[in-house]
C-alpha cells in the first residue's frame, strides 16, 4: 500500500484536494479529524491534557478548544507537549485505518506533516500552496477569526517555500479547475507507480 501525505499550510485548500482524491475513488485519512476525535474519546488523551493544561482543558467533558489554542499558539513548548501526547496514537489509528483499504494507494493529510517528521512514514508527499493573503482571507471567511490568531498559527507551520522543497508534488490551490486537473494528473502517475 502506497502511503501519500498530503500537507500545506492553514488555508491553503488541503481540504478541497482531499474531496478531490476522495471523488476520484481513493480513501482519505483526515489526521486533524481523528485526533480531534480521539481527544474527546480517548481517556488516557484527556487524562494526559488535563494534566498539561489544568481543569480547563475540558468543559463538562468536551475539549476546551479557544482555551488551548490560546496557549499552543502562543507557547511552542506545549505545542510540543501536546503533539507528543497526540500524535503517536493517531499515527497507531492510521496503521490500523490502512490496514482496512483496499486501493492502490492512500491519502493521509496532515496540516503539520513535516514539522512532525510524518513523512517519513509516506512514500510521496503533495503539498497544497496558496498565496499567504488569499489563505488569511480564506481564514477569515472560514473561521470567523482574527488575523493575530492565523497568524500565530502559520508562525508554528514550515513556510511553503520550505515544504516545497521536501515535496514529490505541489499543487498550487488559487483556481478550482487547474486544481482539479492536477489532482487527475497527480493520481494517474502514482497509479503508474504503484
Amino acid at each position: 500500500m502506497i502511503i501519500v501525505g498530503l500537507t500545506g499550510g492553514i488555508g491553503s485548500g488541503k481540504t478541497t484536494v482531499a474531496k478531490e482524491f476522495e471523488a476520484l475513488g481513493i480513501p482519505v485519512y483526515i489526521a486533524d479529524v481523528e485526533a480531534k476525535n480521539l481527544m474527546h474519546k480517548s481517556k488516557i488523551i484527556k487524562r494526559k491534557l488535563t494534566q498539561l493544561f489544568g481543569n480547563k482543558a475540558y468543559i463538562n467533558g468536551a475539549l476546551n478548544k479557544r482555551y488551548i489554542a490560546d496557549i499552543i499558539f502562543t507557547n511552542k513548548a506545549y505545542l510540543q507537549k501536546m503533539n507528543d501526547i497526540i500524535h503517536p496514537r493517531v499515527a497507531r489509528h492510521f496503521e490500523k485505518w490502512v490496514l482496512k483499504q483496499d486501493t492502490p494507494y492512500v491519502i493521509k493529510e496532515v496540516a503539520i506533516l513535516f514539522e512532525n517528521n510524518g513523512h517519513k512514514a509516506c512514500d510521496y508527499v503533495i503539498t497544497v500552496i496558496a498565496p499567504k493573503d488569499l489563505r488569511i482571507k480564506r481564514l477569515l471567511i472560514r473561521d470567523n477569526t482574527t488575523k493575530d490568531k492565523i497568524q500565530a498559527i502559520m508562525k508554528n507551520q514550515w513556510t511553503d517555500e520550505e515544504k516545497v522543497k521536501h515535496s514529490d508534488y505541489v499543487i498550487d490551490n488559487i483556481d478550482l479547475k487547474i486544481t482539479k486537473n492536477l489532482v487527475a494528473d497527480i493520481h494517474k502517475d502514482i497509479l503508474k507507480r504503484a
